[in-house]
């Protein structure tokens, strides 16, 4: 009971605080990402509940990992620490998830805010094309004066496109020098978060199928963490692993493979359940071999 409140705590802990921390780096490139647009009108709450949503997935997944580590420190059985972090898991998902949509479901009595205004003379360029406005950026049939390469500038008195369209200003050009190792994770992380919040919206037992199958399956993961003498191996090498999850589970959500799955069991399995399946099939797998592969250790250790 020591080691089930120890781990219990460890668990709340590391996903309390990544929650914050991936909601404080989500609102920042939210913000940053919306001082490039002239003008701009935010809805107070809005950016923080996307942000809370877009934060959620990677707080569940390093939190469950980073326990996993905590739980083979501590040589704790493989059999109890799973399904610890399983009920763990799933309480903080549902609990996080329904407090997400509750929130993001009032309605802010304040009026949308415009952030950031253009005044007159404000030039905007992209790709060596330049766009100067002549009144505020706040009109949007202000007149402009475009700059092209190679041409004579051009005056614009009402700047509409072919179908009597306006024409939207160009983004502020901020240099973005993100690896794109980093992007490639926030935008998994982001469609992660995104199946989640559509699940939710179709419904609770939709949601809680699809979420606890995939905490059973990160949390069978375990082996991975005691294949080598050195913790901090192991916990890049389950890292690689979860980051592979990752990929597997968008994967599997893209509508184009869901399509194929789902033609091949020729549609006798509903398409919103064939993610869990193959989440919960791959648990079972894996539990199984950790569960052989702890049999086989102790009959060693007996010879």
């Amino acid at each position: 009971m020591k080691n089930v409140a120890k781990l219990t705590l460890f668990f709340s802990l590391s996903f309390i605080i990544l929650f914050i921390v991936s909601i404080l780096i989500r609102l920042l490139s939210t913000w940053i990402d919306l001082a490039r647009i002239i003008p701009v009108s935010v809805m107070p709450g809005e950016e923080g509940v996307m942000a809370a949503w877009k934060a959620f997935p990677a707080a569940l997944y390093i939190s469950i990992l980073m326990t996993l580590s905590y739980t083979v420190r501590r040589n704790m059985p493989a059999p109890m620490a799973i399904l610890c972090i399983w009920i763990l898991g799933a309480a903080f998902t549902t609990g996080t998830s329904i407090g997400i949509s509750r929130i993001g479901s009032l309605k802010p009595a304040i009026r949308s805010l415009s952030s950031l205004q253009g005044k007159p003379g404000l030039i905007l360029s992209r790709s060596n094309n330049a766009m100067i406005l002549l009144r505020e950026s706040s009109v949007v049939r202000a007149p402009r004066v475009v700059s092209i390469p190679g041409q004579p500038l051009i005056y614009q008195e009402v700047p509409v496109g072919p179908n009597n369209t306006i024409l939207s200003l160009p983004a502020l050009p901020f240099p973005d020098d993100t690896p794109w190792f980093i992007k490639s994770l926030s935008i998994d992380f982001s469609l992660s978060a995104l199946e989640l919040e559509n699940r939710l919206e179709a419904g609770f037992s939709t949601f809680a199928v699809y979420a606890f199958s995939l905490i059973m399956l990160l949390g069978s993961l375990r082996f991975i963490l005691e294949l080598g003498q050195w913790p901090l191996a192991n916990l890049f090498l389950g890292a690689l692993v979860f980051r592979l999850i990752l990929a597997l589970e968008i994967f599997i959500n893209s509508r184009q493979i869901n399509f194929i799955i789902a033609a091949f069991l020729k549609n006798r399995v509903p398409s919103t359940m064939i993610a869990p399946l193959a989440f919960c099939a791959l648990s079972v797998i894996i539990i199984f071999y950790t569960l052989m592969a702890n049999l086989a250790r102790s009959g060693r250790s007996d010879d």
